[in-house]
């Protein structure tokens, strides 16, 4: 029961936003009683803290498993892309700011766990491609790795790209285009070219 608790919260807090959502919804939801709820999660916070923790680690795990396979770091990005795309979708970034404004201790421990983990993905990333060639190798790695997770969040801001002007999907593509552009050889662009016109087909 737990675990349907927390998979139900999770998608109604993603949905709707963490301060929207209350336990009487989820009750609603799962056709339980919210005495149910508190009998595996002591109180809202305590079940907010669960669903991010259980959310960030199933997105670590499949960005874990896509860089297992070895892809070239460009095909690698776009692999990373997708996942969170597909896993993601019609998720609201609204909830991703209403966690900040109302839970902002939660918030703050979720954005170092991915900044850690965005940073050595990225890294190992950037590595791998300063190495084929791909990259430029007067990259400043760390700057690079913080640049790109800033703009993965900045993005996120609605009031600066507002949903009914930018798709998610708009989004999340045309930022990961730019960044491998600034960071690219010709021999980078050249991958990256022709990636995206097998992806057109």
């Amino acid at each position: 029961m737990k675990d349907k608790i927390l998979a139900k919260a999770s998608e109604l807090f993603l949905n709707f936003g963490f301060k929207s959502v209350t336990m009487d919804d989820i009750a609603m939801e799962m056709g339980i009683s919210k005495k149910t709820i508190y009998t595996h999660f002591k109180n809202k916070t305590k079940l907010i803290e669960s669903t991010t923790i259980s959310l960030f680690d199933f997105i670590s795990n499949g960005v874990g498993c896509i860089c297992e396979l070895e892809k070239n770091p460009i095909e690698e990005l776009f692999a990373i892309k997708e996942f969170m795309l597909k896993h993601l979708k019609g998720k609201k970034s609204s909830s991703y700011f209403q966690l900040q404004k109302y839970y902002p201790n939660i918030f703050y421990s979720l954005k170092m766990k991915q900044l850690e983990l965005m940073q050595s993905c990225i890294i190992t990333n950037l590595d791998k491609g300063i190495e084929m060639g791909l990259f430029r190798k007067d990259l400043d790695l760390d700057f690079t790795s913080r640049i790109y997770f800033n703009g993965i969040i900045g993005i996120k801001d609605e009031e600066t790209f507002p949903p009914d002007k930018f798709t998610r999907e708009y989004l999340t593509h045309t930022f990961l285009v730019y960044h491998i552009r600034s960071i690219s050889t010709g021999k980078g662009i050249k991958v990256l070219e022709k990636l995206q016109l097998k992806n057109e087909k």
